[in-house]
């Protein structure tokens, strides 16, 4: 891995995931531990710890930790960190769990065992910690105040919706990892751990990695963004998220297949690598682009593309606050700094006058002339059955889209908002 960017923390890639015997006889000390059925966010979270996506995270954050991510970006350590990653269990649990103790986590759909856990700190998360929470980490530019914040916030913004649904007590300590869930087979060749993206990479001779977040389906403006990266760096990994999403977003199963139509007719398919990862998006615009840049760092890739409103929601970020923030974050030492740094792109779309993608920084023409693309008008059209503009995506993906939103029995209501519709 000497070519590649080290992973994130300066302790290389801290797996928690057990494998063979010691999986077995971990899964067996399992069956008489007390058993917490954990929430699908903390379920994605705790596989990207296990198998290192998370480094140098080895288990569920401190009450310290916690307020040192909201108010400083850094953990009790020292070490970067955007985003609280905590482990949440009721006042009821939480008086049958004393500290030192251990407890197995389980998946509440499947059953099944995915870790057990040494509880090492219990601390309560009160409504007044939740709003805190929320306000250091979903409150943007666009909702500048406390007060236009909360106007909206528990009914439109569902990383806050997430939060403030959490149970009252949080659970610290490390974890050993005992299962990936179902992603290694529904997502065959596509999910990667770090350790197989960065092999994938250095069998390519990349050094120079830039990432493309994908929750959308993939458009021109994306494939703009995906052709500017391939010119400056070695090559792109196109990195989709295959979690949960909220309601009226596009399955990871139907992007896959979208990016696979692009790489195959529009890329030299050896400059790009596609994956995907187990996490619940946050929707945490600024806070969630570091977040992202964080672990694509453990998975090789030292750059990460940031373009207009990353992973934003509403109108709650400002258009490029997810660029500039990586200008204010603090930088410590020791391999405690995100050194995955921004590929900062402007805002792209479709000009008709320059007969091409162009973006704000070059192309003169008004917006009477530009198809402007957005992954959010792309579903409201779509499910709606409306024609697209030409040139708003490419005509095999829109194929497979027009496939998916056919085939669905119940339609959800796409609400569009400023970066969607650039006004």
């Amino acid at each position: 891995m000497a070519n590649l960017i080290p992973p994130h923390g300066g302790k290389g890639l801290t797996k928690c995931l057990l494998e063979g015997a010691e999986r077995d006889a971990e899964l067996k000390k399992a069956e008489g531990l007390l058993k917490i059925a954990v929430s699908p966010r903390v379920k994605g979270d705790l596989i990207m710890i296990g198998i290192g996506g998370f480094s140098p995270l080895t288990g569920f954050m401190t009450k310290a930790d916690w307020k040192g991510v909201c108010d400083d970006f850094l953990m009790a350590d020292g070490t970067f960190w955007p985003v609280p990653v905590t482990l949440d269990v009721s006042a009821a649990q939480a008086a049958e769990i004393n500290e030192g103790s251990e407890i197995a986590l389980q998946d509440p759909e499947s059953g099944a065992i995915m870790a057990t856990m040494k509880v090492t700190e219990k601390f309560e998360l009160t409504e007044a910690d939740k709003k805190y929470e929320c306000e250091k980490v979903f409150m943007g530019e666009g909702t500048p105040t406390a007060e236009e914040f909360w106007k909206i916030a528990e009914e439109d913004h569902p990383g806050v919706q997430m939060v403030m649904g959490q149970k009252e007590f949080c659970l610290a300590g490390p974890v050993k990892v005992l299962s990936e869930g179902e992603y290694p087979t529904r997502y065959k060749g596509i999910y990667h751990r770090p350790e197989e993206s960065r092999k994938i990479f250095e069998e390519k001779g990349w050094s120079e990695v830039a990432a493309l977040q994908l929750r959308n389906p993939m458009h021109r403006s994306h494939e703009y963004l995906c052709k500017i990266a391939v010119e400056v760096c070695d090559g792109v990994y196109i990195h989709s998220l295959v979690g949960n999403l909220k309601p009226g977003d596009i399955p990871a199963s139907v992007r896959v297949k979208c990016i696979d139509a692009l790489v195959k007719n529009y890329f030299v398919e050896d400059n790009v690598v596609q994956g995907g990862y187990p996490l619940d998006m946050r929707y945490a615009g600024p806070r969630e682009g570091l977040l992202h840049a964080v672990f694509r760092q453990n998975y090789g890739c030292s750059r990460m593309i940031i373009g207009r409103d990353h992973a934003g929601v509403g109108d709650f970020y400002g258009m490029f606050e997810a660029q500039t923030i990586f200008d204010k974050i603090p930088q410590p030492e020791g391999g405690k700094a995100l050194l995955c740094n921004p590929l900062k792109i402007d805002w792209t779309f479709y000009c008709y006058k320059c007969d091409g993608m162009a973006s704000l920084r070059t192309c003169p023409h008004g917006k009477e002339d530009r198809v402007l693309l957005s992954g959010t008008m792309l579903r409201k059209m779509l499910s709606e059955g409306g024609d697209l503009p030409d040139h708003f995506g490419r005509d095999e993906v829109i194929v497979i889209l027009r496939e998916y939103y056919e085939g669905l029995t119940e339609k959800v209501e796409i609400k569009t908002h400023k970066a969607a519709t650039g006004d």
